[in-house]
């Protein structure tokens, strides 16, 4: 016991504190730097404990914001995570229910509400469109590389590689119209061509027409650029990524896209610009097309040429910089600019053009659903006549800045249309066409029809009546007493100098003789549809008519005294069918008048060129007839002739009615009608007219006469013939 007592290693606590009256022992030497160190390790002890505590003590403050910021930080996941999910799960669920909404992509190719009308002249060429043009489908395969090049470069070049939305491009677009002054959704919109195809097909809403007030309401609709109109686009467009590839969305979009000029798809608009498919253009016509992508209407090449050759010229520098095309390639773009084609070009016949539709029934024109091709009348060398004719004139002959406008037709005798201008702005489509919509009195252009009538009746054009004084009290009216246009009388002349110096007294008692009825019959009978004047100014051109009516009656005195219905179609067929639907082969209606009468008129109105009042329309180895016209106070100046090819009208004066200055019919108007004939007979065989000249004067107590129209005429001569007509 004593042994194991001894061994015991003594308790720290008794080394620290040791018991009272009784000494510490003595230890061994080799204790005593034992005992240094322990009390350096008591010490460093003390001292550890004591930093730590200090450390702790003096840090409360920033743990417990580490721990408020962890437990905040942890609050905001679990909400963003949860409500992540969800907004997952019905974007999930929204983009599933588009899906199952969407159709092949065949059916979403052509979605026009409206047909298109191509228009062909007489040799089959493509002179204008109307309506909706589609060209033919044309794929993202089948296109020019050029183009689907040029398109992606410019309007999403990161198109393969986005879901169909691109949060970089909406940020920047928004940036960009902060920075502009804009609204955050006004200007750029940043949409991919997923969402620009979705637009176009207005996310699957078709054009109803009863439950829009027009097509137009419709569109605007589908353009609208509110959030929820963008969140819902973006639902649509994630739709189509998941149901299609990216060349098929790409199709769908080089199909639907408008690209100014009636232009629907690539496909139409390369047709309509270069005359070419869309599948041969080349860098600088792909730059070009998808330059009209931003704005089709503004950029369009038939409306500004070189605004859309300077707008292909950017696009040209983002295919270079994205690597679509060599530095060589760009700069052969650059300097080879597309071109339109001639027919885009000149855009022949706008006016022409306008009233072949106008001709047509509104299914197979405006309101058509169809793709329509109609054949026609047009000349396109004549019409290009007639436009040099008329600008050659006004800036030559004309004082500038005058507002005065003309308006020019050119037919063969069977009433086809070859030319037509409605206005001296010639390029256009939808003005008013001035040819064919403008009701302008007639003047002494529409005489010839009172000697037609007296003509048919058996009178001969050397037949004479007394130029002198005359008055005719009007019932309701009064005296009228006529006067002619040099206030002169002439005494005693033919029927064939009263028309040659177009005197109007003259004119007046032939109507009178012949019967005002009479009158009024054979020129409705020629064509002119307009009311006619009841009372004796019907004589001297009181009515109003349009300058096609009036050409087209002077047509049907050419062709020997039939009626001529004017025409501009000759063909219509859907496209690709080969049977046409309408066919018209000729505008040559009933006889009005027998053909003697008509080559005698015809005498008589060669002579008004050769020696009379139209002068000035006189065609160097031409034969040419044909009749003067100004209204009272000048608003209206005309000239009408024909050589043995064709008929020409031309109509001079101010859509207000002001008065012309110094022009008549015999001034200006046959000095347009000459241009335009020189140009047209250039290269041509001169044709003498069929004209035939009257026999000598027999004296008879009484001229043999055809009666073929009975009543108050036969009565009118009786009682007049003492006193006007001479033996």
């Amino acid at each position: 016991m004593t042994e194991s007592r001894r061994r015991k290693t003594p308790l720290v606590a008794d080394k620290r504190y040791p018991s009272k009256g009784r000494k510490p022992k003595t230890t061994k030497r080799t204790a005593k730097p034992a005992g240094k160190k322990a009390a350096a390790r008591k010490t460093t002890t003390r001292k550890t404990t004591r930093k730590k505590t200090r450390k702790k003590s003096g840090g409360n403050g920033g743990g417990f914001f580490r721990r408020l910021f962890h437990w905040i930080w942890r609050l905001i996941w679990r909400i963003t995570w949860r409500v992540g999910a969800v907004v997952g799960i019905l974007l999930a669920l929204a983009v599933g229910v588009v899906y199952t909404t969407l159709p092949d992509v065949d059916a979403l190719l052509d979605g026009r509400a409206r047909g298109s009308v191509t228009l062909l002249d007489r040799d089959g060429k493509v002179f204008a469109w109307r309506g909706d043009q589609f060209g033919g489908v044309i794929t993202a395969d089948t296109v020019s590389p050029h183009l689907k090049n040029a398109v992606v470069a410019t309007e999403d070049k990161r198109f393969y590689r986005h879901f169909g939305v691109s949060p970089r491009g909406v940020a920047s677009a928004v940036r960009i119209n902060l920075s502009e002054g804009r609204g955050p959704l006004s200007g750029h919109g940043g949409s991919t061509i997923t969402q620009q195809t979705a637009k176009l097909l207005c996310l699957g809403v078709p054009y109803v027409p009863s439950e829009w007030d027009s097509e137009a309401a419709y569109e605007s609709d589908c353009r609208q650029g509110s959030l929820w109109r963008k969140a819902k686009e973006a639902v649509y467009a994630m739709a189509m990524e998941v149901k299609y590839s990216k060349d098929e969305i790409l199709t769908i979009y080089l199909n639907r896209a408008f690209l100014g000029a009636g232009a629907r798809g690539f496909e139409a608009a390369s047709q309509r610009y270069f005359g070419i498919s869309a599948a041969e253009v080349n860098p600088s016509q792909a730059a070009m097309l998808a330059g009209l992508l931003v704005a089709p209407t503004r950029y369009a090449p038939t409306n500004n040429l070189q605004r859309s050759q300077d707008r292909a010229r950017l696009v040209i520098g983002l295919m270079e910089a994205q690597g679509y095309l060599t530095a060589s390639q760009a700069s052969k773009a650059r300097g080879n600019p597309a071109q339109l084609s001639e027919a885009a070009a000149a855009r022949a016949g706008g006016y022409f053009a306008d009233w072949v539709i106008t001709e047509l029934p509104s299914f197979f024109g405006s309101d058509t659903t169809d793709d329509v091709v109609i054949r026609t009348t047009l000349d396109q060398r004549l019409q290009k006549s007639a436009e040099e004719a008329l600008k050659y004139i006004f800036q030559e002959k004309v004082r500038e800045g005058s507002k005065a406008q003309a308006a020019i037709v050119v037919m063969s005798a069977d009433g086809a249309v070859r030319a037509m201008v409605g206005g001296r702005k010639t390029r256009v489509s939808g003005a008013f066409n001035r040819a064919t919509q403008a009701l302008r009195q007639t003047g002494s252009s529409f005489k010839p029809f009172v000697y037609a009538t007296a003509l048919e009746l058996g009178y001969s054009p050397l037949d004479t009546v007394m130029d002198e004084p005359y008055c005719i009290n009007i019932p309701g009216s009064g005296q009228w007493c006529p006067k002619n246009y040099t206030n002169k009388y002439y005494g005693r002349v033919t029927l064939a100098d009263a028309l040659k110096n177009s005197l109007n007294i003259p004119a007046v008692k032939v109507a009178e003789v012949a019967g005002l009825d009479n009158v009024r019959t054979v020129a409705s009978e020629f064509g002119i549809e307009s009311d006619l004047a009841e009372g004796p100014a019907l004589a001297l051109g009181a009515s109003e008519s349009t300058l096609i009516e009036m050409t087209g009656a002077y047509a049907g005195i050419l062709n020997g005294g039939s009626a001529v219905e004017p025409y501009g179609l000759t063909e219509l067929k859907l496209l690709g069918d080969d049977a046409p639907l309408m066919v018209t082969t000729t505008g040559i209606g009933e006889r009005v008048i027998n053909d003697k009468a008509a080559k005698q008129l015809t005498w008589m109105m060669e002579r008004v060129v050769s020696e009379g009042t139209g002068g000035r329309a006189q065609l160097p180895g031409w034969q040419v007839a044909g009749k003067t016209g100004t209204t009272q106070a000048a608003r209206d100046a005309w000239f009408i002739g024909f050589t043995a090819d064709y008929v020409a009208g031309v109509w001079m004066g101010y859509d207000d009615n002001t008065p012309l200055s110094g022009v008549t019919g015999g001034g200006l108007p046959a000095e347009i009608w000459k241009e335009t004939m020189l140009r047209v007979t250039e290269g041509m065989t001169p044709t003498p007219l069929p004209m035939l000249a009257p026999d000598p004067p027999q004296r008879t107590a009484q001229p043999q006469r055809q009666r073929r129209r009975q009543g108050g005429f036969e009565n009118a001569i009786n009682n007049l013939l003492n006193n006007i007509f001479g033996n």
